[in-house]
């Protein structure tokens, strides 16, 4: 599968796409009331506030919006249709008055004002002047006391305190939203990302064995860790800052050409900027965080390996040189961390600030410069400045997301590209298990290519029969014993299991009814117990115990505090070499395999063990083909048939007897062990 890693992203989204459309729904109606507050702002300004410089006319009595002053009363142009029957230019209506604000003081003026501009005050007279055409007028103003003025704005507090507690209302209707959409929306990425980590692990355990042999199992757990944590990351945060920042910009940009459609013309460069910022830092921060994704696994796998290794280091007083390694790796991953810590200051909010600032100039300069004067209002003004506040604000929390972005396209890169690794298909259900009559015919196999470790091999195991398999180290012993398996398959040739090729068998219905003990057996934490059924539900308690009485161990772990559910720390180590090659081999019998396989499996074990394993497999191996691989050649002596390999090449074959009678490799091998020397063959 080669999916482009975006769409794959947005496959695994789509699982959950029911809670984060319900988020984006959230997320708008939060952005619509919160954007409604400067429409809101604006009118309380315009309307409420700076609406009291609005022409005044004089009317006949009290009424609604009327204001009382020295005995007339008067009310705002418009306002003359509300609470009246009488509207401007009907009877009722008296001439226009002013009520002007200069500096911070205010003046009331009996009459029409003819033009407008600057305005000064001496004594009670007003010079006012045009700044386009220069002309002057002069009007006789009285200035409002405290209790005066507040009587001009009195009419407009009850409407001015509405549309506050609407504000307000809003703001808590936009935390009720904000919360639920982020609540929903991280709920989700959390649900993404414990499917995908779970997806992948399953994946690890599908892939074929050859696979671990190319890549350290720290980097193969960074993928799994790491990697996915990042791409949480990603839905967590990146997605719901560009959600959150796209719904922004758009909502605001329709609300400015709402409110001035040339302040959003001035405005609209932002988009076309932001799209390049974008492109130019993906550019280079894609480079820098696979490097830094890279070596982040590669100290992973260092670490890992130092820890397992860590007697040997210490053993060896490797501890400098294994540090050194791994300051180079860490200053590595340090340079490329502030590579990209660098590219990151150059595009971070900062410059997003100082475009923010220029673009506030640039309106400043032009509202007072007289371009937009007269044009654009305070409360527009404030409005426009309240949006640019809020569109900068996700715009910052884009720009800051760029890194968290490349960093989790990358780590989804590496994710991707393991679960692309071919894998070996679950199959389900149980095969009937099987005689154990094993036939290699004429297998040819070799890891690498041309570098041929198994060599025209042919044999017959019938069932029931133990074969050895003996030979110097790189014979070709463990390959074979992987072919069976299907850890791996033939280059050339065939083999028949019941007289049906391996390779038509699905491998899990294969080794069901496989057992192996290897030289250095693999312990989990757990118990005792627990190691020997794998937590297998077919295996029963009373099956466990058998088994371990069969291989002789009862006794000997029913009396360890808890007996055989005493815990078992990682790989076994409160446990001794013996102790856990016996919980292996009672592991691989309690399954009750059809072919049981000892790698070595007496390698690790005392003499008197060694003769307690013996004396069970005596009674075990009845009715069970068994392979054994061993150096110690005095434990097979009882094997059907013995294959000496050398090279790859069966040499020798045949019983114990027959290979001592014929005095060739086996013998000599035999002789060296017996302390009789090196016999040369005859």
């Amino acid at each position: 599968m080669n999916t482009p890693t975006g769409k794959r992203l947005f496959q695994y989204a789509m699982l959950y796409k029911k809670p984060i459309l319900l988020a984006m729904l959230l997320l708008v109606l939060a952005v619509c009331a919160e954007l409604t507050g400067p429409l809101i702002a604006k009118r309380m300004i315009d309307q409420n506030i700076l609406g009291i410089e609005k022409p005044w006319h004089e009317v006949q009595g009290k009424q609604s919006y009327a204001v009382r002053y020295q005995d007339k009363w008067y009310k705002r142009e418009d306002r003359l249709s509300e609470g009246s029957a009488a509207s401007n230019g009907e009877a009722g209506v008296g001439k226009e008055v002013r009520v002007l604000q200069v500096g911070r003081d205010y003046y009331f003026l009996d009459g029409e004002l003819a033009i407008d501009g600057a305005k000064k005050v001496s004594g009670s007279v007003m010079t006012v002047t045009n700044p386009d055409t220069g002309a002057t007028a002069q009007y006789p103003v009285r200035k409002l006391t405290k209790g005066e003025l507040y009587a001009f704005y009195k009419p407009e507090v009850p409407g001015l305190l509405r549309l506050a507690a609407l504000y307000f209302g809003l703001l808590l209707l936009v935390a009720a939203f904000a919360y639920g959409q982020r609540l929903l929306l991280q709920t989700s990425a959390n649900r993404i990302v414990q499917k995908m980590r779970g997806d992948v692990f399953a994946h690890t355990q599908r892939l074929p064995v050859q696979y671990y042999d190319n890549l350290a199992a720290g980097q193969v757990v960074s993928r799994v860790t790491n990697d996915t944590e990042a791409i949480r990351e990603l839905y967590v945060g990146v997605l719901a800052n560009f959600f959150t920042g796209t719904i922004y910009i758009v909502a605001i940009f329709g609300a400015l050409f709402l409110l001035d459609e040339r302040l959003a013309l001035i405005t609209l460069p932002l988009v076309p900027i932001l799209i390049v910022w974008i492109i130019v830092y993906r550019k280079f921060a894609a480079k820098y965080n696979r490097i830094i994704r890279t070596k982040l696994s590669e100290i992973n796998a260092m670490i890992n390996e130092s820890i397992q290794g860590m007697t040997i280091i210490q053993a060896f007083r490797r501890q400098k040189e294994t540090t050194k390694e791994f300051d180079e790796l860490n200053n590595y991953y340090f340079k490329y961390q502030n590579k990209l810590l660098s590219l990151n200051s150059i595009t971070s909010h900062n410059l997003v600030n100082v475009l923010r600032n220029v673009l506030f100039l640039v309106v400043i300069w032009m509202f007072w410069g007289g371009t937009l004067g007269g044009l654009v209002t305070v409360g527009v003004l404030y409005a426009y400045v309240d949006y640019m506040n809020r569109m900068f604000a996700p715009i910052v929390g884009i720009v800051n997301q760029l890194s968290n972005l490349e960093t989790a396209r990358v780590s989804a890169e590496r994710v991707f590209k393991l679960m692309d690794e071919e894998g070996i298909d679950v199959v389900p259900g149980r095969m009937e298990r099987y005689k154990g009559d094993v036939e290699f015919d004429n297998v040819t196999f070799a890891y690498k290519k041309e570098e041929y470790v198994l060599k025209n091999v042919t044999f017959h195991a019938r069932q029931g029969e133990t074969v050895a398999l003996v030979g110097h180290t790189g014979s070709g012993k463990s390959s074979i014993l992987n072919l069976l398996f299907r850890f791996y398959d033939t280059n050339k040739g065939r083999i028949v299991v019941d007289g049906k090729d391996v390779r038509d068998i699905p491998k899990q219905l294969l080794r069901q009814h496989m057992g192996i003990v290897l030289q250095d057996p693999f312990l989990f934490t757990g118990t005792i117990a627990s190691n020997v059924s794998l937590d297998n539900p077919a295996i029963s308690r009373e099956r466990v115990e058998q088994a371990l009485r069969d291989v002789g161990a009862y006794e000997m772990f029913s009396q360890l505090p808890g007996g055989i559910d005493a815990p078992v720390l990682e790989k076994g180590a409160t446990l001794s070499a013996g102790q856990r090659q016996l919980i292996s081999f009672a592991r691989a019998l309690a399954y009750d395999p059809a072919i049981l396989i000892l790698d070595e499996a007496t390698a690790s074990i005392d003499t008197e063990t060694e003769a307690i394993i013996q004396a069970a497999l005596d009674v075990l191996k009845k009715g069970r083909t068994t392979f054994v691989i061993a150096h110690r050649l005095s434990t097979i002596r009882q094997a059907d048939q013995i294959l000496v390999l050398d090279r790859g090449v069966i040499v020798e074959r045949g019983n114990h007897d027959a290979l001592m009678q014929h005095r060739g490799k086996y013998f000599a091998m035999y002789q060296l062990q017996q302390g009789g020397g090196a016999a040369q063959p005859a």
